[in-house]
């Protein structure tokens, strides 16, 4: 006798595909220089793709005013469904005012290549401090997520999207595994129960310690770091691939994680974009998603905990995905382990934890950090990457 496997339905109950088929790409292409061009820049470009492979479920295209008011207002969509980050396409007036609504809209990356269609049904204006203030709780143009809306267009176009073709990723093109993938993996591997770990930083013990702590109660770990845009000054890409691809070779079991690439860029608005990275990895199939210390965080916006604590503003069934929250993790020379307050009789100077400020500038100097904070072949590679990176170390 089989048993069916069923795993956690996607964000509003189905997968979205917004890839266009072979004969409508090929109907676009037909259409391309007749269509009315929009550039778009790589963070747009990139919720464009989610969109399509269904990372953004429900969303079928940028949202129009009522979705985009609710969010930022009451963090839900229209119809009520949790969605906590607006997913816009903004322009400027003069690049809005000639486009029709209606009308279909040809979407060019940032090299001018041609990689989506907008079919445009509304066009409309936004307050952008009140977007600042709601979404990232503050108005400071230093914070990285706000000067971004800052920048961006006044007028928001709305409407259902295709992205004309799923490229490979240029960079890691084999762990690239969009949501259908995902789930078939899960599947094939028989894993009920998944926990999605969100990382835009090289791995450390701490992260290995609440993974861990996680893995002891589910079948496996989906690790999902992002890498689209984030700041000038965070780990490039690249090298926090190898430090996993290094850490995973050595220290976990081979057969129950999977590394995959998260193609969206980093908002860095703390609380809200916890929801949002957790509302994300349900559609890629996790059953539970880790919440640590400071998530999604920048500079001193947000509490150490207030990422877990919106958790509460939500009904558990609203969310559909568990969260597994952690405190900061450490390691204790009194236990000889890694530990948190909840399990560790440690007094403060009893713990070992270094900012990433301090051990940028330790890496910098080609310091290694002690074996408690880092396993010394990530930090051999971290080493080996700033000195090649010397930006990383000036900044």
């Amino acid at each position: 006798m089989t048993h069916r496997l069923d795993l956690i339905a996607p964000h509003g109950g189905q997968l979205i595909n917004r890839i266009a088929t072979p004969e409508q790409k090929q109907e676009f292409l037909e259409k391309a220089e007749f269509l009315p061009r929009v550039p778009i820049d790589d963070r747009t470009a990139s919720d464009l793709v989610l969109i399509a492979i269904g990372g953004f479920s429900p969303l079928t295209g940028f949202m129009g005013q009522a979705d985009y008011d609710s969010v930022v207002e009451n963090m839900r969509l229209a119809n009520g469904l949790a969605w906590s980050i607006p997913i816009t396409l903004s322009v400027d007036e003069s690049v809005a005012a000639p486009l029709t609504e209606g009308s279909l809209i040809r979407l060019d990356d940032s090299s001018g290549r041609f990689i989506g269609v907008l079919h445009l049904t509304e066009k409309y204006t936004y307050d952008k401090k009140k977007e600042a203030l709601k979404i990232y709780r503050t108005d400071e143009e230093k914070h990285p997520g706000v000067i971004v809306v800052y920048n961006q267009g006044t007028v928001n176009l709305a409407g259902d999207v295709w992205l004309l073709e799923r490229d490979p990723h240029p960079q890691f093109p084999t762990y690239q595994i969009d949501p259908a993938q995902s789930r078939e993996a899960f599947k094939a591997k028989g894993w009920k129960t998944v926990v999605g770990f969100q990382t835009r930083n090289p791995i450390h013990r701490a992260h290995e310690y609440i993974q861990k702590c996680a893995m002891e109660t589910v079948d496996g770990l989906f690790l999902h770091p992002l890498v689209g845009a984030t700041k000038e000054d965070d780990v490039p890409a690249d090298v926090r691939m190898r430090c996993y691809e290094i850490i995973l070779e050595h220290y976990y079991p081979q057969d129950r994680v999977i590394l995959a690439i998260n193609p969206a860029a980093m908002r860095y608005a703390g609380p809200r974009e916890a929801i949002f990275h957790a509302l994300v990895r349900k559609n890629y199939g996790c059953t539970h998603f880790i919440v640590g210390r400071d998530h999604a965080g920048v500079g001193d916006y947000y509490g150490t905990y207030d990422a877990q604590y919106i958790f509460d503003e939500f009904e558990p069934q609203e969310l559909g995905i568990t969260p597994m929250m952690f405190e900061h993790a450490f390691y204790c020379t009194r236990t000889k382990q890694m530990a948190t307050t909840k399990t560790s009789p440690s007094k403060p100077e009893e713990r070992v934890h270094l900012s990433g400020t301090k051990v940028r500038q330790m890496l910098c100097q080609g310091i290694m950090p002690p074996p408690e904070f880092s396993r010394p072949e990530v930090a051999q590679e971290l080493i080996d990457a700033m000195r090649q990176r010397t930006q990383l170390c000036d900044a």
